[in-house]
């Protein structure tokens, strides 16, 4: 299937205008004159109206906060941007000591802060509480003791949620999908109520929530009420054993178009959630959401020069200096982003695969697009802005791309490029021998 059978996902942001592609007021080409290619380019439009869909369901008629949003730093974590989600009031949802540092370097407040993932080391469950997270979500009864181990050496409560691995088809890429019983992630559905018991008589443990995700990119909401409906379950049957939960955590993963798909509108989808926890009895609970992707994804592109075309027997290629280094998710997942001319010219369309130049036949970005396109033009890729940069390389001693902001008619470098040299910085060689070691 080419390009041309697949339409462009709809953009907030990014526009074409007289065959000329734009960033909110900027031309993607004279961004790309400045500050060079490979590049990430954010609109912070985008980015703010992505939150405020979800905050408008957050709110009820009232005016009382029903659900807070935690974004969810994996999927893009440059300062810049998380910073310019705590302005819009946004807490985080963290799955390494990294990100903690990096939400605490914009003066996060600890308290919005909920530490997952699947393999926390002691370490980062002792910054982690040092810190004062809101909650850490437990994944396994090993690691609720090392969390209560850690807690008696410090000397200190630590507030927990156990992540419920509910069994439920989020309908999603096998790689990206974490709530079926055969994925690594969680605690199993038929244990929960075993390992709450259990946390509860832990010296140095609170309980304070539940916690479900069950995938990333999920264009559907009824796997969402499945999960819900099944967690909300586990939380009466913890009442009638005097054990309280005070948070719901109802993970992130909605979709993006891409293309071709239909995700729910996020305001729509945020009422449905919420209205069935409200529905079910349940509206007095703290909830949480931790959108990912859907903040984020459609805000970014990352713009690339055609270095040659190539034709071949078989295919034609069109090789650009971006590659599985810069965007990994074609390569990792043969994850489909539309690709476009930058400026649109009276030349002739030919189908390419459009490649990059790192030495594995996986290095490929697009297949079969239908390009009209010349050497040395621009290419934006599109739908960048989800799991791009932070999931970059530097393999084939290749420095990571700039990063940049556009807000209207400014533009802002909020990552410097790196250089070869900054890539050896830290290496050293070893010392000089004056005789063979042997003797």
């Amino acid at each position: 299937m080419t390009s041309t059978t697949i339409p462009l996902p709809h953009l907030i942001g990014f526009t074409e205008r007289n065959g000329n592609w734009h960033a909110e007021d900027l031309s993607l080409a004279d961004l790309a004159k400045e500050f060079g290619t490979p590049l990430y380019v954010y609109s912070k439009r985008a980015l703010t109206e992505a939150y405020q869909a979800y905050d408008r369901a957050c709110v009820d008629a009232s005016g009382k906060r029903r659900a807070r949003i935690h974004f969810a730093m994996k999927a893009n974590s440059n300062l810049a941007i998380i910073d310019c989600f705590k302005q819009l009031g946004a807490g985080f949802d963290l799955v390494s000591g990294g990100e903690l540092s990096r939400a605490l370097a914009i003066g996060a407040d600890p308290s919005s802060l909920v530490f997952a993932g699947v393999g926390k080391s002691a370490d980062e469950i002792a910054q982690a509480l040092k810190a004062g997270v809101k909650c850490i979500n437990v994944e396994s009864i090993a690691e609720l003791h090392k969390i209560n181990q850690v807690a008696t050496r410090l000397q200190c409560r630590a507030p927990i949620s156990l992540r419920v691995n509910p069994d439920v088809d989020a309908q999603t890429h096998p790689y990206i999908s974490t709530g079926l019983k055969d994925n690594k992630f969680g605690i199993a559905y038929h244990e929960v109520l075993k390992t709450y018991r259990e946390a509860a008589l832990l010296s140095q443990i609170d309980i304070v929530g539940i916690d479900c995700h069950i995938g990333s990119q999920i264009t559907t909401t009824a796997p969402y009420l499945d999960a819900v409906d099944k967690v909300l379950d586990l939380v009466a049957q913890l009442k009638k054993e005097g054990i309280e939960i005070h948070h719901l955590d109802l993970g992130g993963g909605l979709g993006i178009s891409y293309g071709e798909e239909s995700p729910p509108d996020i305001t729509e989808f945020t009422n449905t959630l919420l209205n069935r926890v409200a529905e079910r009895g349940f509206g007095h609970l703290d909830i949480v959401l931790e959108p990912g992707r859907s903040l984020v994804g459609n805000a970014g592109v990352l713009l690339t020069h055609v270095e040659y075309l190539k034709p071949g027997a078989e295919k034609n290629f069109c090789i650009v200096d971006a590659a599985m280094t810069e965007l990994m998710r074609p390569a990792l997942y043969e994850a489909y982003h539309a690709i476009v001319p930058v400026q649109s010219k009276p030349v002739k369309s030919v189908t390419y695969d459009v490649v990059g130049p790192v030495c594995e036949s996986g290095d490929w970005l697009g297949r079969g697009r239908s390009l009209a396109v010349e050497e040395g033009d621009l290419l934006a890729i599109l739908s960048a802005g989800a799991y791009g940069f932070v999931m970059a390389s530097n393999y084939n001693t290749r420095p990571k791309p700039a990063e940049i902001m556009v807000d209207g008619k400014n533009v802002y470098l909020i990552r410097q490029r790196e250089t070869v040299a900054d890539l050896f910085a830290n290496e050293s060689t070893l010392p000089k021998q004056t005789h063979s070691p042997l003797g």
